[in-house]
């Protein structure tokens, strides 16, 4: 027997037919020569699902529960157990662990219920002799063992086909077995509390019994006297009798309104899920307000933002206004005073600021620049002609610095020009 530190799930059950078909043994020897380690082939059929304690034992022929294995091996799972295609898997037998007469044996598949799931067909350990060589048969025998062949492997398949579906009956009648196991344990758990009940029942009333016993004694001892306690008992057994019909009419008014507390709490169930679902929708609509607040508080911080931007602007802009107005006062003031000075000078010069405009073309008519009415000339034509220059030149000096002024980058900033 092969030692492990683990035995193998195994089952007490006697199994007297072990036809399986969920899984299937392929290219099993007749015979294996002992000595050599053997290797065993076999296929899971898709409706069996291969689990991680199931395994394969070697059992002597005429086996009755999985516990007489006289050796195994842990099985490998597939690599993809949901799969539906059959894949052939293998396990390895060492040589020091097999059987050692020359008995019949057959490898079993065991799932880790114990239970049988396939089971091979039978061979021997012993070596290899004559009645073992291959004979060879004419041509027509071989077309008879062909044919002979296919109809042995049609009725194989037709008795695959009867043991699956006999598996599959044995299966459901299992299951219904389980199910009916489970229903007559648990009756025989209710039927155990009510013969314990019963038991009790029993030692009461016959406590009572005993109690009634001695009571009938002592009324029979006093029995002139217990006639009026009959009558008087009788009476009290009447009115609790009522009573007892009045309690029955009150556990059925029980019954009634309990009955109408469950439709009612139905109604209330109905109506609690219509209110929290008018209180979702409420949270909803409260969540696109908040959300509508919010979109409008932003706008309202945006509009903010632009109205202080544009005081900033306002005041900047009045600041330049009155810049501006402060130096277009200062160059009024410049302007009056170069006026006097310009008055001045042209009185200086003898000619008169208001003419001035009108004489301007005549002097570029003479050709000479000299009046006609005086005989030697403008005395102060130089003096004219020396100054005018001058007077422009410094009129042209104020307009570029206004220009520069305007076109200051600080004037420019504070009125928003880029």
């Amino acid at each position: 027997m092969e030692e492990t530190l683990e035995d193998p799930p195994t089952s007490a059950v006697l199994l007297d037919h072990c036809h399986f078909s969920q899984v299937i043994f392929n290219s099993v020897e007749k015979f294996y020569v002992p000595g050599g380690d053997i290797i065993c082939y076999y296929t899971l059929t898709q409706h069996f699902v291969p689990r991680r304690k199931d395994w394969i034992g070697i059992f002597r022929v005429g086996w009755k529960t999985t516990r007489e294995y006289y050796t195994f091996m842990w099985v490998t799972l597939p690599s993809d157990l949901n799969s539906k295609s059959t894949e052939q898997q293998e396990v390895q037998f060492k040589a020091y662990y097999l059987p050692k007469d020359d008995e019949y044996y057959q490898f079993c598949y065991v799932d880790q219920d114990g239970v049988v799931r396939g089971a091979s067909i039978p061979f021997q350990f012993r070596p290899e002799n004559e009645e073992d060589i291959l004979v060879v048969t004419t041509q027509g025998e071989v077309e008879e063992i062909k044919q002979h062949n296919s109809e042995l492997c049609k009725e194989n398949q037709e008795l695959k086909d009867s043991c699956v579906s006999l598996q599959k009956q044995n299966s459901d009648m299992q299951a219904e077995l389980q199910k009916k196991q489970e229903e007559l344990e648990t009756l025989k758990s209710i039927n155990k509390k009510l013969e314990q009940k019963v038991k009790e029942q029993k030692d009461r009333w016959e406590a009572e019994l005993l109690q009634l016993k001695e009571q009938n004694q002592k009324m029979s001892s006093e029995n002139g006297k217990m006639g009026v306690r009959v009558d008087q008992l009788q009476a009290q057994l009447s009115t609790q009798e009522k009573e007892m019909e009045k309690l029955v009419q009150r556990d059925q008014d029980k019954t009634e309104k309990l009955e109408y507390l469950k439709k009612e709490n139905g109604q209330l169930f109905v109506s609690l899920t219509e209110e929290r679902e008018h209180q979702q929708k409420l949270k909803q609509t409260l969540e696109d307000l908040k959300q509508k607040e919010a979109t409008a508080m932003k706008k309202e911080q945006e509009l903010m933002d632009q109205n202080f931007d544009l005081s900033k602007k306002l005041s900047e802009n009045k600041i330049i206004c009155n810049v501006l107005q402060r130096e277009k006062e200062r160059m009024e003031r410049e302007n009056d005073l170069l006026k006097r000075e310009n008055s001045r000078l042209m009185s200086y010069m003898g000619l008169d600021f208001d003419s001035l405009p009108c004489q301007a073309p005549a002097s570029d008519q003479g050709g000479t620049g000299q009046n006609p009415g005086l005989v030697y000339g403008n005395p102060y034509s130089g003096i004219q002609e020396s100054s005018a220059p001058s007077l422009v030149s410094i009129l042209n000096h104020e307009s570029n610095h206004i220009k520069s002024l305007i076109k200051c980058p600080f004037l420019l900033h504070f009125m928003g020009e880029p």
